[in-house]
């Protein structure tokens, strides 16, 4: 055992875990399938059940469709409108997403480390970014538009704007969380600030980390379509915007849709991203 990687010292995974290996990464998946089937059925149960109510209240009182349509409504015009509208559109505000959201991983990962190292850097810099969420992001997008035109640019910025802060203040708190004994245990072993931050503080950070990736996944389609509504030829909140005053309510809805589905599927992107690279966070867990 060498003096700059001691056993167990980053405590990831846990010294009882010889084979580098969490529980969940034990587990066979056809156990885990049956945990997640168990776990979620109740969630996906009651979504089924509000569907159902809520066709039931369209029929029995009679609703316009252009008031608030009906689940089969929605369903059928995003069937029909699926080639011609939706598919377009979807496609270029998931490129938006897609994009913007890993341009504020990086950054959010990025600046977070150098406020981490640098704690002059921190009291200076922090401070500004918290101010920057003061700003309305609804006003930034019709800026952003008039300096880059209806391009994609703008709309990927703003993602990126609307998911770096809580990636930069989950990864602070994270690299904050780190054990103080593991670290003087390195500086004890003659460990470097590097091997220190690379063997302990950043898998420290990583399960706050991810927590801030996941509630950025929640919030790239809301940057998204922020941006469509300041400037846009294309996407879904373009078809939203072209929809609205010529009451084609259920093709707004079903863009809702679309976009609830890239979010959550985003969300678990990341959720399984975690599970591969910090599988302890999830060790007890029953799903």
């Amino acid at each position: 055992m060498s003096a700059q990687e001691p056993r167990g010292a980053a405590g990831w995974p846990p010294s009882d875990d010889p084979g580098g290996e969490g529980v969940a990464a034990k587990t066979p998946p056809t156990t885990r399938a049956v945990a997640a089937v168990r776990h979620y059925w109740p969630t996906a149960a009651l979504l089924v059940a509000l569907v159902l109510l809520w066709q039931l209240a369209i029929n029995v009182f009679d609703v316009p469709n252009y008031v608030v349509p009906a689940p089969s409504e929605i369903f059928a015009t995003l069937v029909a409108d699926w080639s011609d509208i939706l598919a377009s559109a979807l496609w270029t505000t998931m490129a938006e997403v897609i994009i913007g959201f890993a341009i504020s991983v990086v950054a959010g990962v990025g600046i977070a480390t150098i406020l981490h190292w640098s704690p002059l850097t921190r009291r200076v810099v922090y401070p500004l970014l918290i101010g920057s969420q003061t700003v309305p992001i609804v006003v930034i997008a019709p800026i952003l538009a008039i300096i880059f035109g209806y391009t994609l640019l703008p709309k990927v910025l703003l993602v990126a704007l609307v998911c770096f802060f809580p990636i930069v203040v989950n990864t602070l708190d994270g690299f904050a969380s780190t054990d103080p004994d593991l670290l003087r245990m390195m500086r004890t072993l003659d460990g470097s600030r590097w091997g220190s931050f690379r063997k302990i503080e950043f898998p420290a950070s990583l399960p706050s980390m991810f927590s801030g990736l996941r509630i950025a996944a929640t919030y790239a389609s809301v940057g998204a379509v922020f941006g469509e509504y300041g400037g846009s030829e294309n996407g879904l909140g373009y078809v939203m915007i072209q929809a609205t005053p010529q009451l084609q309510t259920s093709l707004v809805f079903a863009a809702i849709l679309l976009l609830s589905l890239m979010s959550i599927a985003l969300f678990l992107v990341v959720s399984g991203t975690e599970r591969l690279l910090a599988p302890w966070a999830h060790e007890g867990t029953a799903s």
